[in-house]
């Protein structure tokens, strides 16, 4: 095994194979700042160059791009608010704020350490973990996937603030919207109302881009003002060092937040679209003492950076040694390892390990390289929160309706993200959280289908016998116990303020 490690590692720094990880890397930084781009873009648009070259160049490139999607994608929710990808949506409930109150680079610093360290447990983990994996992956079928969606569903709670029964309205509604289009196993079309576009789920990325990017962009706009409150002078306080060492100081929230975003990696299904949520999650339940998340509390960053990037190595450990793949981004690489002619199973664990290890030195390397270099570029891109709104609108919205549109190249796409747009804007004023809608409309979906194949293999309700379903089912509880606690202790420990409406808009 040794052997093999460093032979994979030698593989990895011999040419080709390093010029392109740097074009991977390169490519990674700017695909992942760009808002509705992101990583899975970039592999659909990158596999088709890899069918003539050999393997460790070919994961070279799309598993360097790839890694640092979730590194870079911090960019654009510190600074604009907005979710670089799905991988970085709960990063803008702090990072966002903590922009605003000039220590942007505190931020960036923050998450970008956490993200390389999460990187690096991810990738330590898929090497520790894949000879062991899979007697634990065996004991969990559709009961279990149905009972961790709704464990994402009960998160919704500890995610909106003072305003759980808010947060429940709009997740059911997010619930509702992954009901549109045609059922997936009787083809029976739902909720269309004869329009052929209503035919299909609505995409994430239109619906996020929606919900997110355009209220944002509308107060830039209006407000002809820079994203920061503050001064350029008063950014010297929150710097990128003191983010730095602001991970240090929560060592132990880098490590719980990694180790769950790798073991939500795992999991097929799931992948990113949750597991920063989770994260976040897990910090505001388990933070003790004076907190303030939602406000720009560094912790909030920490988090979800972490688990983000140390989900890409969880992910990989289904794809390799089941060839199931993690989420729809392991699809995408899974279907690389079959053009070079590879299978996934027990040739990635025998005869092909050195090109799994190869892999996994792209993984680590990828991290840690991009984590600098973007730490080298970060006083620089800092400074675009003071940028001016009326210069910096037109640029961003350009983006904007590219990520919606590069996605299936439909006007249903678009005119699906200007109506989200126009209910975010009417949430965001009225002080309504945003999240929930998106962890019900990802999770909605994989919720029926894994209770309709639960009800068919078991009988109706006949898999809550199966004891890791209980399991999952405590967990469930206890999470939905510690989010009424938390709210009862808070609202017990002070009255509620006067409501802020341009601070409740920035909460939602």
């Amino acid at each position: 095994m040794l052997e093999a490690l460093l032979s994979g590692l030698l593989q990895v720094f011999s040419w080709p194979a390093i010029g392109y990880l740097g074009l991977g890397i390169f490519l990674g930084i700017w695909l992942g700042a760009l808002p509705g781009v992101g990583g899975i873009t970039g592999l659909i648009l990158l596999l088709p160059f890899t069918y003539t070259m050999d393997p460790v160049s070919a994961f070279a490139l799309m598993l360097g791009m790839f890694a640092v999607t979730t590194t870079s994608d911090t960019i654009a929710s510190v600074m604009l608010g907005i979710p670089g990808t799905a991988a970085s949506q709960a990063t803008v409930m702090d990072g966002y704020p903590l922009a605003q109150k000039g220590q942007a680079n505190r931020a960036l610093g923050a998450a970008y350490t956490c993200s390389a360290m999460g990187g690096v447990i991810g990738a330590a983990v898929l090497t520790l973990s894949m000879p062991l994996i899979k007697p634990i992956l065996t004991l969990f079928s559709t009961p279990e996937y149905f009972m961790l969606s709704l464990l994402g569903i009960a998160m919704v709670g500890s995610l909106s603030g003072n305003s759980v029964a808010k947060g429940l309205v709009i997740g059911l509604f997010g619930m509702m919207l992954g009901t549109i289009g045609e059922g997936t196993f009787n083809g029976q079309a739902r909720y269309y109302f004869g329009i052929e576009y209503m035919l299909n789920t609505p995409p994430l990325v239109g619906v996020v881009l929606g919900l997110f990017a355009i209220p944002e962009l509308l107060e830039l706009a209006t407000k002809n003002t820079s994203i920061s409150r503050v001064s350029a002078d008063q950014t010297k306080g929150g710097g990128m060092l003191q983010g730095i060492k602001d991970v240090f100081a929560n060592w132990w929230l880098v490590l719980k937040s990694s180790t769950l975003g790798v073991y939500i990696g795992m999991l097929p299904g799931l992948g990113a679209s949750i597991v920063d949520w989770a994260a976040y999650g897990m910090a505001v339940q388990t933070t003790k003492g004076k907190t303030d998340f939602g406000r720009g509390d560094i912790r909030g960053v920490i988090a979800p950076e972490s688990a983000n990037n140390a989900q890409r190595g969880g992910a990989l450990i289904p794809t390799l040694t089941f060839g199931i793949p993690g989420d729809f981004a392991m699809s995408i690489l899974l279907g690389a390892l079959l053009i070079q002619g590879l299978r996934p199973g027990m040739q990635m664990l025998t005869t092909e390990l050195d090109i799994t290890f190869a892999m996994i030195w792209t993984l680590i390397i990828a991290n840690i390289v991009s984590a600098m270099l973007l730490m080298v570029l970060g006083r620089q891109v800092a400074r675009a929160i003071f940028i001016d709104g009326h210069l910096l609108v037109p640029l961003v919205i350009m983006f904007v309706f590219m990520g919606s549109w590069l996605g299936a190249q439909s006007m249903g796409d678009l005119i699906l993200m200007c109506s989200m747009g126009a209910l975010g804007l009417f949430m965001k004023r009225s002080g309504w959280p945003r999240p929930p809608l998106i962890i019900a409309l990802v999770l909605g979906p994989n919720m029926e289908n894994a209770l309709v194949i639960s009800n068919r293999i078991y009988g109706t309700l006949g898999w809550l016998e199966r004891t890791p379903s209980w399991i999952i089912g405590i967990i469930i509880v206890l999470t939905v116990a510690g989010t009424a606690s938390g709210l009862l202790k808070r609202r017990a420990a002070a009255p509620i303020p006067a409501k802020d409406p341009e601070l409740s808009a920035k909460l939602s």
